[in-house]
């Protein structure tokens, strides 16, 4: 097997498969001139000062200085060009995969009155403001595994819906809007069976207008109080628990039931990435997400800082030019956000992601849109909007994996794919979160969090599709009640982040 893979035939790198050191052959007729880490990349031409470097075939940066073959390319010798957002092109050049003979369409889900399918059974704890945060966790330990006791697995435990703000803050505008609509998206949400509400009592975000924008179905009890009315914290969460047990004896008798996929709508999300997600991980997740499209299903893309530079590739993508339009338009108001803020979209890479072999943002997002696949994107959605079903749906949110993975679970997302190179112990109740691992070395280190180990693809050659199919079959057995690794961990309560714009006042 070569040392180098080179991605695109006109491409300026390769991609190391192992660590080598100066002198080392690297192919015939080209030597390694620095030490390269494993996943990281390697001229292979002399480039110029201010050349444009080309990976997957598109621009992934200039270089700050002369280049001669066989060194490494990184942030030594490689910076960041903004280009602008991109011009769509050509729309309508998505495509719906062939479904593969055997191709599981059905998963055992709890049937809500609405239609509506959850992939999980929790009873959730929801604040109104942090002041109850505390509460509401405690309402959470105290009864998690009393709960799935008592109704024999039922009930999948207790959730803390808990976050940072709802006081200190104005009551209209953005900041508003996202922190209402994300509380209404996760109570509402499929995969929660009972809910029960706790505010502090003198709160801007009032117990009145959270419980009036809920707007629940009937058949899903909710319970709500304040602490200071229940008389402090000792007994709110005495009364707290009490309730969550209630309510557990109401739902015991639920039983999952067959329900097709298109039932199933999957987040789609990457942190900790390095330079082997574009090569494995990602891609495989995209092959799943495609399948789950063509069977009827829906998936999410998130993470707008995220595909900038990579754009143009889902833009070419939308079924319609509104579509296509509305995604240049988030591009440009971050690139206008980030700039009034004094930074620019290349502040996005983290030093592990640098440390893993990406270098700037269009490098990592040329690598993260292609969990994405090759579906049609038939629609843009605000941050926590309710996902239109079916197909692949892109959703503005951060980077930032908890608050990007708030927004999707919140508009509808009940089970989640994770992949990354550097390591994550991201949980997300009440959706589950299956972990990829791009690289062997984490698979190995970390396998107590990590589900699915995607390396074998440049390990062992082994074909995308068929780890596609993999991670298909697993999110399918996921759905249907089988845990994920952090899930047996406990992992999960601390990873519900809206996101915050606006005056903290």
């Amino acid at each position: 097997m070569s040392l180098l893979l080179r991605l695109a035939p006109d491409d300026d790198v390769a991609i190391v498969r192992r660590e080598v050191g100066p002198g080392d052959r690297l192919s015939p007729g080209l030597a390694a001139l620095d030490p390269i880490p494993a996943g990281h990349k390697t001229a292979l031409r002399d480039l110029p000062s201010g050349a444009e470097v080309h990976k997957y075939g598109q621009v992934i940066g200039v270089t700050t200085r002369a280049v001669p073959a066989g060194s490494h390319l990184h942030t030594g010798n490689l910076a960041f060009v903004d280009g602008g957002a991109a011009q769509a092109g050509v729309i309508g050049q998505g495509t719906v995969m062939d479904l593969p003979a055997g191709l599981r369409r059905t998963f055992a889900g709890y049937h809500r009155a609405d239609g509506r399918v959850g992939t999980r059974n929790s009873i959730a704890v929801l604040t109104t403001v942090n002041c109850s945060a505390g509460v509401a966790k405690a309402i959470a330990r105290r009864t998690d595994d009393d709960v799935r006791e008592q109704t024999g697995g039922r009930v999948d435990g207790v959730v803390a819906l808990t976050h940072g703000t709802g006081c200190g803050m104005a009551n209209r505008g953005p900041g508003w809007d996202l922190l209402r609509r994300t509380l209404t998206g996760y109570a509402r949400h499929a995969n929660i069976g009972g809910l029960v509400v706790v505010g502090l009592g003198c709160e801007i975000n009032e117990m009145t207008g959270v419980l009036a924008d809920l707007d629940l179905s009937p058949e899903v009890p909710l319970v709500s109080f304040t602490i200071q009315d229940a008389g402090g914290t000792r007994a709110a969460v005495a009364k707290g628990a009490g309730v969550v047990r209630d309510l557990a004896a109401a739902l015991a008798p639920t039983q999952r039931r067959e329900a097709g996929v298109e039932h199933l709508v999957l987040g789609l999300q990457c942190g900790g990435s390095d330079g082997w997600s574009g090569l494995t991980a990602n891609p495989a997740l995209g092959v799943a997400s495609d399948l789950l499209v063509a069977a009827g299903g829906t998936s999410i893309l998130g993470e707008t800082p995220e595909i900038y530079g990579a754009e143009m590739l889902l833009m070419r993508r939308a079924l319609t030019q509104e579509v296509s339009g509305d995604l240049r338009g988030r591009i440009e108001w971050w690139r206008e956000y980030t700039a009034s803020l004094g930074t620019t979209l290349d502040g996005n890479p983290s030093p592990g992601n640098k440390a893993g072999g990406i270098t700037t943002i269009l490098e990592k997002s040329l690598g993260a849109v292609a969990k994405a696949g090759h579906s049609p994107l038939s629609a843009v959605v605000g941050y926590a909007e309710q996902v239109p079903r079916p197909g692949l749906v892109f959703m503005d949110t951060p980077g930032y994996d908890p608050v990007s993975v708030t927004g999707m679970v919140a508009g509808g997302a009940n089970v989640l794919c994770f992949t990354t190179g550097r390591g994550s112990v991201l949980g997300s109740r009440p959706a589950p979160t299956l972990k990829l691992a791009t690289n062997a070395h984490l698979a190995r280190t970390m396998a107590d969090d990590i589900d699915i180990d995607c390396s074998d693809i440049v390990e062992e050659g082994t074909d995308v599709a068929e780890v596609g199919r993999r991670i298909y079959d697993r999110m399918i057995a996921v759905a249907s009640g089988e845990p994920t690794r952090s899930e047996e961990l406990g992992a999960g309560q601390e990873e519900i982040v809206p996101w915050q714009i606006g005056a903290v006042l």
